[in-house]
């Protein structure tokens, strides 16, 4: 069997404060004609966008905008961005926001170039041609989508959060400006940054780990675990936002190698049937799935305590393990992260969908990534545990 491992970014990655203001000159170098700007419309009534809008302007570069992301991504929002795409004569797609934003232009671009629905596409390579270019510039450290050969849309017919893969999905640039983060509120600066250390954690224990990615992944977790604290406490501390923003785009690349786990499987259905904003789902479940987690990997998470600042001189592999836990917990008790019950999560409910959520956590193949692998049993009382943990 071959051991030949695939690593994939994108074509131009291009970080630093200020640096989405070369958004021009990198559409001049596409040689297209007119972009469609995917973003929301909070980002653009506070004028958070206005910037690459005036760089566009600049240049005489002429675009539309689509500003009908209103939540995390859903068929109907790839509908209306592809009518806007096709009704405006674009070519080219421009992503500027969140994760939410990202994920739709990349779901607008691929179907820009290909028949039927997003969902005909879900699941991996499905994807038979490439989309119209898409050019990331996010505007929150956290979900990497910017890097990521992967988006994912819920199906509001059947309920269902796809994810869907494809090299076809890949962004063909990536713009990393920590500027356009010193905006975000203290409670979307808390989960977009456990989303991505959650990203670094799982891809560096995940079956599926590889060494290129491993390099991204403890750098991320050094760079998030060092700097979160003081981009939640203080927006405007330019070093600890641009080191956290670094920390989000490597955790990226890492698990879009190496893949994630089962933080990620069981945050999806959670995100599908309470609406969760899919880094607080990650944020409220990865405690608990890294103490369930530990003996499947008691070095590689020993060495995820070290990344995280603790001590774990003279200690065994468990000891310092554990030490993981207790710096995950710690970090997410001092950025106020809350639990799903503190998230309005009911109980009851929770109780009642366990048993489906965990059979489509398992159907989504992260959780046969995990170092220890869960039963379904298991994971419905990983569910009910999550529900009051912090």
């Amino acid at each position: 069997m071959s051991s030949a491992r695939t690593f994939r970014i994108p074509r131009l990655v291009i970080t630093g404060p200020g640096s989405s203001a070369q958004v021009a000159e990198e559409v001049k170098k596409l040689k297209v004609k007119k972009g469609l700007i995917v973003t929301d419309r909070v980002l653009v009534n506070l004028g958070l966008i206005d910037g690459v809008k005036q760089a566009l302007q600049q240049s005489a570069l002429p675009f539309a905008v689509f500003d009908g992301v209103s939540t995390e991504p859903v068929t109907e929002f790839v509908q209306d961005g592809l009518r806007a795409y096709r009704e405006n004569g674009c070519d080219y797609v421009l992503a500027v926001g969140g994760g939410s934003a990202i994920d739709t232009a990349k779901a607008i671009a691929v179907m820009a170039k290909n028949a039927g629905s997003i969902t005909d596409y879900q699941g991996f390579d499905r994807i038979p041609k490439a989309g119209a270019p898409v050019i990331a510039i996010p505007m929150t450290a956290g979900t990497g989508s910017e890097v990521t050969p992967f988006t994912i849309v819920t199906d509001t017919q059947r309920n269902v959060k796809m994810l869907i893969s494809s090299p076809f999905l890949m962004p063909e640039i990536a713009i990393v400006d920590s500027q356009l983060t010193h905006s975000m509120p203290q409670s979307l600066t808390a989960a977009t940054g456990i989303d991505a250390l959650t990203h670094a954690i799982e891809a560096y224990v995940s079956r599926k780990s590889q060494p290129l990615a491993d390099v991204f992944c403890l750098s991320a977790i050094r760079l998030i675990s060092g700097n979160l604290r003081r981009a939640w406490s203080n927006g405007t501390d330019g070093e600890a936002r641009e080191k956290t923003m670094l920390g989000a785009l490597q955790a990226g690349i890492a698990f879009s190698n190496s893949s994630v786990a089962l933080v990620h499987g069981m945050a999806r259905p959670i995100g599908a049937y309470f609406h969760v904003p899919h880094g607080a789902s990650n944020a409220a479940l990865l405690s608990v799935v890294t103490e369930f987690s530990l003996e499947g990997s008691l070095t590689r998470y020993a060495q995820i305590a070290q990344a995280m600042g603790e001590d774990t001189t003279g200690l065994d592999d468990l000891q310092a393990a554990r030490l993981a836990v207790k710096a995950i917990k710690k970090l997410i008790k001092d950025i106020k992260v809350p639990s799903l019950k503190e998230l309005g999560v009911d109980k009851a409910k929770l109780t009642q969908l366990a048993p489906r959520m965990a059979d489509d956590a398992i159907a989504s193949g992260s959780p046969g990534n995990n170092p220890r692998l869960a039963t379904r049993e298991e994971i419905i009382e990983l569910y009910q545990r999550a529900y009051e943990a912090q």
